[in-house]
Formats: C-alpha cells, sequence, structure tokens
C-alpha cells in the first residue's frame, strides 16, 4: 500500500502527497465523520510511520531480539542463530498462538503483523477475510498489507467499537483513550494528538 494506491482508490490525483483532498476523498470514500477520520487517519499514520510502512519488518539484530523478545531469546547464543533472519524470527515468536501452527508451519511469518494497523495472526486474519467475505486473504495475505491496508485497520475499529470513542470528539482525553486501546499503552501519544488534531483542521477547510 502506498499513499498513491489509497488516492487512485479513492478517485483523486495520485501524487502521494496526504493533502486536505486526499483526507476528505477518504473520508467520503469510507463512510467516515470528520471525527472519525481524524482519529482513524490520525492513529493509522503514526502506527504506520506516516503511511510508510505497512508489513511488519522483523529484522532484528541479536540485541534487538535480547530486548524486545527476551521471552523468546533468552540466551544471546539463541539470539545469534536467529538475528537477522525476519522469517525465522517471525515463525519462532508467533508460533502456536493467535491460531497460528508451531514453529514449523511458517504461519508465523505467513500472518505477521501487516496494515494499517498491523493484523497479525491467523485466527485474525480468518477473521478479517470472513469480515470482508474476501476468503482470498488466506490463501493471499499480502492483500492485508496492500490494497487492504486500511480496510483491516477500519475492521479493528469496528471489532473493537472504537468507533463510539472516536464520537466522542477530537480532544486529548478521546485520543488518549483510543491510543491506549490500539497500542496496549500510551506510546507515541504526543505524536498522535499532534497527527490527529492536524487532519481534522484538514477536514474544516
Amino acid at each position: 500500500m502506498s499513499i498513491k494506491s489509497l488516492q487512485a482508490k479513492v478517485g483523486v490525483t495520485a501524487d502521494g502527497a496526504f493533502g486536505p483532498g486526499t483526507m476528505k476523498a477518504a473520508m467520503a470514500y469510507y463512510k467516515m465523520t470528520p471525527e472519525r477520520a481524524a482519529h482513524f487517519f490520525g492513529q493509522t499514520a503514526h502506527e504506520s510511520g506516516g503511511f510508510k510502512a505497512f508489513a511488519e519488518n522483523l529484522n532484528y539484530g541479536a540485541k534487538g531480539l535480547l530486548g524486545i523478545f527476551k521471552k523468546y531469546f533468552p540466551t544471546e547464543q539463541k539470539a545469534l542463530l536467529y538475528e537477522r533472519k525476519p522469517e525465522k524470527i517471525a515463525n519462532l515468536v508467533y508460533a502456536s498462538r493467535m491460531g497460528n501452527g508451531d514453529e514449523t508451519s511458517g504461519e508465523g511469518w505467513k500472518f505477521r503483523g501487516r496494515g494499517a494497523l498491523q493484523l497479525t495472526g491467523k485466527s485474525n486474519y480468518q477473521a478479517l477475510a470472513d469480515y470482508l467475505k474476501k476468503p482470498e486473504i488466506m490463501t493471499n495475505p499480502d492483500l492485508v498489507g496492500d490494497e487492504l491496508a486500511f480496510e483491516s485497520a477500519i475492521f479493528f475499529f469496528e471489532k473493537n467499537k472504537l468507533w463510539e470513542i472516536c464520537d466522542k470528539g477530537v480532544n486529548k482525553d478521546t485520543i488518549t483513550a483510543l491510543t491506549k486501546r490500539i497500542n496496549g499503552g500510551t506510546h507515541g501519544l504526543e505524536d498522535r494528538i499532534q497527527k490527529t488534531a492536524s487532519f481534522y483542521e484538514m477536514l474544516k477547510k
């Protein structure tokens, strides 16, 4: 997924710049209110690094593995065996959970985080496939990181009843509440507040 492909989908000039025209067209395409659109795109912009990363990058060195996935890499010796091997890392850390098979199944990598809010795990991909009535997601999960990147995030908002929070208005309290539901904490809160507010301003023009 890229801003250009989103622009082509919502019917505006595909120039790669996420400005007011794109914002308003996307809001109309996805049938969102200004409040919902500001929150949705503010959160997804943060989570995707400014709409640039729509698939999880698991290319960690040993030090990163020891820090982020300590549970799975209790020793440096084990971390060194996996460092800079994204597929191998995913198959270990996502094995036997979220509907995935064991490490040898390859499902950890196949169903790694993708989309504007990083949908992860076979059972979540299956739920998305059912929701969108697109069974092909299970055989071609890269669709979630490409043409269905925002649809997968909308599914997350629907499933977790996040629109109800959006409907309370655009302010620090609602952005904080949403962030906790999406992130599990308040990581990057200031950036989320700034992005959400700027998108909301775009919609007033």
